[in-house]
């Protein structure tokens, strides 16, 4: 491995008198670095959606073009299971910033190189290296979660730093439209000011990310919070592990992380069905905007602030840390948004947008609660692999349906066809998350 990505080692302690300053310090800068380094991550991840009904005008179908946005979650899945055992063995700190350096790269192709929306192949090479980059800024960020927050305030950090989703993928919007007007409408600008945005972003995270405590003479966060889970071995969460070590004892034979992982696939089947084709269904079938449906992208990704909140404080305080339950109640009411957000008429864009927040609302409290219950389910150094896992389903299956399959059934059967496929994603996932929350009584919590 390349000598600045090994784990950073570990350093002569700190004296006792200069310890709790220090631990208080840096898992301020770190919890910054990390949150707006994966913010980062979404200002080149949502921006081809944006792009999408100007290469429709430009004669591309809509299969055509989630073909191509499909590239992006195919390999992110691939490279977030992956990169996710790379970054359980690596410095979270320069691997957070390289991948959005390399992220940003291809951004600046899309946006600069004639050739690279010249044909959907082309798009689908790019947006299949992106993704793959991608993949490699929630794995570091979990692994750096695990390492400077203890698990009994793990919960309500978790869902803190789940908001950099909201806030990045929230800012594509406003973002574009502040490229149209500074380069006077060309609409190409969603791709290379996102991308001179995130090359500032990984210098950021390379200032303030650190990998662990003990690389800065600190104990490690169980010592210094007296907060163990029941399962912490310190001979195994704070040993390096092999891949095999980290997949087959770990990862792969843990029943309750599969469950959780075929639920993020319906889970991310709603999520990007919604948000990825929004630009594109509010200016055909409802009559919006370029201007009211990048607002519109804005405000599902902001209503993801408080309602990922709100999934983990009822995930804690109300269910007692079991996140099955509240999953569970989430996706009843988000099958009820999508609902409104299908069948409201054309005509009424308050009510589009209303159920547009709704479904941002509650869709990120599950999308939240299955990553931190993948981290908690294994040893610190195999949280990027769990988390990977997880990843792998809901981007693989999940949100490439999203891309592929609902561009198919628009252009096949209309708006209802892509509409008939979330609906039933819902109702999937509500049985899943049910199963979860029978697996977690079954398991005692």
């Amino acid at each position: 491995m390349i000598g600045f990505l090994k784990p950073a080692r570990a350093t002569d302690r700190r004296p006792p008198n200069d310890m709790v300053s220090t631990y208080k310090r840096l898992r301020l800068q770190v919890f910054g670095g990390i949150f707006v380094g994966y913010a980062g991550y979404y200002l080149l991840r949502k921006n081809f959606s944006l792009a999408m009904p100007y290469l429709i005008e430009e004669g591309y179908s809509r299969t055509e073009l989630g073909f191509a946005l499909s590239g992006v979650s195919i390999a992110y899945g691939l490279s977030k299971l992956l990169m996710g055992s790379v970054s359980d063995r690596s410095n979270a700190r320069f691997f957070m910033a390289l991948g959005l350096t390399l992220s940003a790269g291809v951004m600046l192709i899309l946006g600069l190189a004639p050739f690279a929306l010249g044909s959907v192949a082309t798009m689908a090479v790019l947006l299949l290296l992106n993704g793959w980059f991608q993949g490699m800024g929630w794995p570091a960020s979990g692994r750096t979660m695990v390492h400077w927050f203890s698990v009994g305030e793990r919960g309500m950090k978790m869902a803190f730093w789940n908001l950099a989703h909201n806030v990045g993928g929230g800012l594509v919007g406003p973002l574009f439209l502040l490229g149209l007007a500074i380069t006077g409408g060309d609409w190409r600008s969603v791709f290379y000011v996102n991308a001179l945005c995130g090359l500032a972003i990984a210098a950021f995270i390379v200032l303030t990310v650190r990998d662990t405590p003990q690389s800065e003479g600190l104990p490690p966060i169980e010592e210094y919070r007296d907060d163990r889970a029941p399962q912490y071995d310190a001979t195994v969460d704070e040993k390096e592990m092999s891949a095999k070590e980290i997949f087959f004892t770990h990862v792969f034979r843990n029943r309750l992380l599969w469950t959780l992982a075929i639920a993020n696939i319906f889970v991310y089947t709603v999520r990007y069905g919604v948000i990825d084709w929004v630009p594109t269904y509010l200016q055909e079938a409802k009559g919006h905007t370029v201007d009211t449906s990048s607002w519109a992208y804005f405000l599902y990704e902001w209503a993801g602030i408080p309602g990922t909140l709100a999934a983990a404080w009822l995930s804690d305080r109300v269910f007692k840390a079991k996140r099955g339950p509240a999953s569970f109640f989430f996706m009843i009411l988000v099958t009820a948004a999508v609902a409104v957000y299908w069948i409201n008429p054309a005509g009424n864009p308050g009510i589009d947008m209303a159920a547009l927040m709704a479904i941002g609302f509650l869709i990120y409290g599950p999308v939240m609660l299955i990553g931190l219950q993948a981290l908690d389910l294994v040893p610190k150094k195999a949280a990027g692999t769990a988390a990977g896992l997880t990843g792998l389903f809901g981007y693989f299956g999940g949100a490439f349906a999203a891309n592929i399959a609902i561009g198919a059934a628009v252009d096949r059967f209309g708006w209802d066809g892509g509409f008939w496929l979330l609906f039933g994603s819902c109702l999937a996932s509500v049985i899943l998350f049910a199963m979860v929350w029978w697996q977690e009584a079954f398991r005692g919590g």
